[in-house]
């Protein structure tokens, strides 16, 4: 089994359902981005960490570095946030279209060189 699918399989049947959409958009978004578990969540990279994403009992965590955070701080205005992340909360949707603009952002970041690649 692919390591994020069996990372996904350790939440709640509604949860997985919520990390594989999270999970669609990102790949959706950045096909070419490569996957695999770092910091024991999913990480998505292209040549350096693009996004993580992880589960908790009460939200969703994406982690788009403090620059993707940054740059939509007022669409993100409504949800919790730390420096590099925000929190969807569990019973809420999921915003789908914002997060897959995140990862494009991220994506145009690394390809310009505009990022440090030790974030």
């Amino acid at each position: 089994m692919d390591p994020i699918d069996e990372y996904i399989a350790g939440f709640p049947p509604d949860v997985q359902g919520l990390l594989r959409a999270v999970r669609g958009t990102i790949r959706e978004t950045a096909p070419d981005a490569e996957q695999r578990i770092s910091y024991g969540i999913p990480t998505f990279t292209l040549n350096e960490n693009l996004v993580h994403s992880a589960g908790f009992g009460h939200h969703i965590g994406l982690y788009p570095t403090p620059s993707g955070i940054e740059h939509f701080r007022d669409e993100l205005a409504g949800y919790e946030q730390g420096k590099g992340s925000v929190r969807f909360p569990l019973g809420q949707p999921i915003p789908h279209d914002l997060t897959a603009r995140i990862v494009e952002f991220r994506v145009h970041e690394v390809r310009s060189g505009l990022t440090d690649p030790s974030s």
